[in-house]
């Protein structure tokens, strides 16, 4: 902890007389969009995945969970179709993993984790995979992993309009108009949207005599939602933005096979970040405050959460090979839920540093405290290198490692839930290493990108739910192996006017419990629940003009029930065709029109037990832009 305060108090105090220094040589930026901070300046080592455009395009209208299940290696626990879809990375558990929104966290203090089901798509310009233990970056939950989500304005584009609808299966209708002007100065851009569903589909019901074929009912979804970015050039120095996100989700919840459960659950978010940037020329600082406001009724119980964030840092450069970035968090946490009512508070003193010694290599160091309630959370440091060994005009190879430690605190629900809460819970700890190879080719006519990662990662102080007579009660008593391998590749073949791309990755995990809780416990040596051994997906897109036709499929292997690894789930695959065109009408007015068989085998599966997913379905798409 002195060693981290002493960085930050050296990196401050040398920052701020470099910044008087240069009060009269600022830097006469082209701002010519909205400043975010570059997520891999000091992740060196560590494995960084964006989404890209045309998949963030071909999924609106959807949910993040859709997209990421069909479009990554990532594995999601869906509850059905548009329900509850939780996160795992690398074998970790769903509140493992942190999701921020344009700088800031919207985990749910209480569950300690967000619900992928109700982000849509076009809530979000930008969406960026962080794999691997990155607490020292970002702070808790991120034992797993983050997933980045931002939105991006841009300044001299004038009047900009978009209307994109969406008309599928089951009563899919989706909505979505945007509105947007900038000049040099000012940028505003307002977007509302509606997702409908009635998820009315068929599927064999397993849990009665003769899986007869039945109609899924209580499943109807409605979500509305707004969103409004603001942003300012303040001379030519200094910028400010805001985003505002209100978003409101409204289900009846599916019920498993052989059950006639009338659940509804209703959502309610709203978030907002204020963001001020000012740049020198050896300096960015920035200042950021923030608003996270959660509401959750399931039938009658009401949980309220809120989060009110400060933060600011400094990202400066002390030479062409050295650079750094100091800064601090301040989260403060209100829960009023059913069963209690609690606060907290987060302090995090962070520092960064990024070293170049060559072209070739690079190493970042990452340092962090959280200072939570008065006491210290877990100190966690990472380091991480990268190293190009061989490079001319066509191929290039490199590997990367890193090094790091992670932690969770405890949720609110496992220190606070009556009964059972238990609040002497100590943080959940991590140590990870990984190392992988990169290989990229391009002649101009033909590249390929592929990357192999290994991993391996100690979890200890694991929570889990423990029967404690007439109620349960939460302990740190887990202790996990999560190891395994991440393929990535990607390749693209250029005919004159046509291009066939393939977009492709494979997951294999092993999350192996280490001990047992119990004389009766057989859970030690086996793969924690739900959690696939292997995942691999694929897209192939093909591109003749203004045509685009696709086909991609993902497959998941199966996925034991409980921890003794006796019953599991079946492996499934699916696989979706599309088709799109691009038109232009008059110069300014563009527009395209897609149509998608998702699911076109009509597979019958389940992700998880007795929770019904749809067979094929059809998906019509439509986009205006002017």
């Amino acid at each position: 902890m002195l060693l981290i305060t002493l960085l930050f108090i050296v990196s401050f105090s040398k920052e701020t007389n470099q910044t008087v220094l240069n009060s009269q040589d600022t830097v006469e930026l082209k701002l010519v969009e909205v400043y975010s901070a570059p997520l891999d300046k000091y992740s060196f080592g560590q494995s960084l995945q964006k989404i890209d455009s045309r998949d963030l395009n071909e999924f609106q209208g959807q949910t993040l969970a859709d997209l990421l299940q069909q479009r990554s290696g990532l594995f999601l626990r869906q509850y059905g179709a548009g329900m509850l879809a939780s996160l795992t990375m690398r074998g970790t558990s769903a509140g493992h993993n942190a999701v921020f929104w344009n700088g800031i966290p919207i985990n749910s203090p209480s569950l300690g984790q967000a619900d992928f089901s109700i982000l849509p798509v076009g809530g979000f310009d930008e969406a960026t995979i962080h794999y691997g233990s990155s607490g020292a970056l970002y702070g808790t939950d991120a034992i797993g992993g983050a997933i980045h989500l931002n939105n991006k304005s841009t300044f001299n584009k004038g009047h900009q309009t978009r209307v994109a609808s969406t008309v599928g299966s089951f009563g899919r209708w989706n909505q979505l108009v945007e509105y947007g002007y900038s000049n040099g100065f000012y940028s505003s851009r307002s977007r509302v949207y509606r997702n409908t569903s009635k998820n009315n589909f068929k599927f064999r019901n397993l849990a009665r005599a003769g899986s007869p074929e039945e109609r899924q009912n209580n499943a109807a979804i409605e979500q509305i939602g707004a969103i409004q970015d603001l942003a300012w050039n303040i001379g030519a120095n200094q910028q400010l933005s805001t985003s505002i996100w209100w978003n409101q989700t409204d289900r009846q919840i599916q019920p498993v096979m052989g059950s006639n459960d009338k659940d509804r659950q209703e959502d309610r978010n709203f978030r907002a970040v204020l963001d001020y940037n000012k740049f020198t020329t050896s300096a960015i600082w920035n200042i950021k405050t923030g608003v996270v406001l959660d509401q959750l009724q399931f039938n009658n119980s009401i949980n309220k959460t809120s989060q009110f964030l400060l933060s600011s840092d400094i990202d400066w450069t002390i030479s062409e090979k050295l650079k750094s970035k100091s800064g601090l968090r301040f989260n403060h946490v209100i829960g009023n839920l059913s069963s209690y009512e609690a606060t907290e508070d987060r302090l995090e003193l962070y520092q960064s540093i990024n070293f170049l010694p060559s072209p070739s290599l690079s190493f970042s160091v990452n340092l962090r405290q959280m200072i939570f309630n008065g006491d210290f959370a877990p100190f966690t440091p990472s380091i991480g290198s990268e190293w190009t060994f061989f490079k001319n005009n066509k191929s290039t190879l490199s590997t990367h490692s890193s090094l790091s430690k992670s932690f969770k605190i405890p949720t609110l629900n496992d220190r606070f839930w009556v009964p059972g809460g238990n609040p002497d819970l100590e943080s959940e700890e991590s140590i990870s290493a990984e190392i992988g190879l990169i290989h990229v080719f391009d002649n101009k006519r033909f590249f390929i990108s592929s990357q192999i990662n290994i991993y391996n990662m100690w979890v200890d102080n694991w929570i889990i739910w423990l029967p404690r007579g007439n109620f349960w009660s939460p302990e740190n008593i887990r202790e996990v192996r999560n190891q395994g391998l991440e393929y990535f590749i990607t390749a693209k073949k250029t005919f004159n006017l046509t291009q066939l791309e393939f977009n492709g990755s494979y997951n294999w995990t092993l999350a192996t419990i280490l001990n047992t809780i119990s004389e009766n416990d057989r859970s030690e040596g086996n793969q924690l629940p739900y959690t696939p051994f292997h995942k691999a997906q694929g897209n192939l897109r093909l591109t003749h003009k203004t045509n685009t036709a696709f086909i991609n499929g993902y497959w998941v292997g199966e996925r034991y029930i409980n921890t003794d690894n006796i019953s599991s789930v079946a492996a499934y695959g699916i696989l979706d065709i599309g088709f799109s065109k691009s038109l232009t009408f008059i110069s300014k007015v563009k527009a395209s029109v897609g149509f998608q068989v998702n699911n076109i085998t009509n597979n019958d599966y389940q992700v998880l037990r007795l929770r019904a997913m749809p067979g094929r379905n059809y998906l019509i798409n439509f986009n205006l832009s002017l």
